[in-house]
């Protein structure tokens, strides 16, 4: 077990599936105890529950919440548990991948069913809002180690066009600017915050995408090693983060594709 990651814990929101998932794996394996606190169908406990086993074995501790991330009565109530369980000062790391967007057009020309302001609002609360949310809330609850670090997933679609993507397309840039007044204004603290824009992944989430077929196509031409990304490899880059050599780095996005984005 790395010593440097004793007693310390990394919190993973939305980490039953997909990045996620293979991010506690690999800080599992690597000696860190593991939060994950996750919205899961009856239809995935099972498989998630085999994965938590398959965690344990690296003699960490694996606590899981299966509660609404978004809900701030849970959130608070999670927190204090976390706080009651464990004592302050001992999150090394917290990670959002909590993908729950809606997935519509702005515009249809048959009047079809469209994007609302409040499908607007829902996603951006879900995927951006919620980053600052528990980070305040760890914060003010003085759980975090000296030295921190916040981590978000983000997608090229912050920059992007792509149909039917708009709510997620806002929620991923605001949630890059959030990540940015995180890197700032918690610095006082010690937490560094920064975003993850991992390419093309074969997850869940990215199914729901309508033309996902496509845009996987497409991924593997630009990409200079001709094959998507994959979740252990954004799981490797959030260890390297997590390390000390890396606590210089703060406020930034990092590209974790292979090369992807630059054609």
């Amino acid at each position: 077990m790395s010593q440097s990651y004793k007693n310390k814990y990394a919190v993973i929101l939305g980490g039953s599936a997909g990045l996620g998932l293979a991010t506690a794996k690999k800080l599992a394996h690597e000696g860190m105890n593991i939060i994950i606190i996750h919205r899961s169908r009856r239809s995935v406990v099972a498989a998630f529950e085999n994965a938590v086993r398959e965690m344990e074995i690296s003699s960490c501790e694996i606590i899981s919440y299966n509660t609404d991330a978004l809900n701030p009565k849970k959130r608070q109530e999670t927190v204090d548990d976390i706080l009651a369980k464990l004592g302050k000062g001992v999150i090394k790391l917290i990670v959002h991948s909590i993908a729950r967007g809606n997935l519509k057009p702005l515009y249809d020309t048959e009047g079809g069913n469209t994007l609302s302001n409040e499908d607007f609002k829902g996603t951006l609360d879900a995927m951006a809002v919620s980053y600052y949310d528990w980070v305040s809330a760890f914060a003010k609850a003085e759980l975090f180690t000296p030295s921190a670090r916040a981590i978000a997933f983000t997608s090229e679609g912050s920059s992007r066009a792509w149909p039917q993507y708009a709510a997620v397309a806002a929620a991923k840039a605001a949630l890059e600017s959030i990540s940015r007044g995180i890197a700032l204004e918690f610095a006082p603290l010690g937490i560094t915050s920064n975003c993850i824009q991992a390419g093309v992944t074969d997850t869940e989430s990215l199914r729901l995408i309508p033309g996902s077929d496509k845009m996987k196509e497409m991924a593997v031409k630009r990409n200079p090693y001709q094959r998507l990304t994959l979740p252990n490899d954004v799981a490797n880059a959030v260890y390297l983060l997590t390390r000390d050599e890396a606590s210089w780095i703060n406020g930034t996005t990092i590209p974790v594709d292979g090369g992807e984005h630059i054609r």
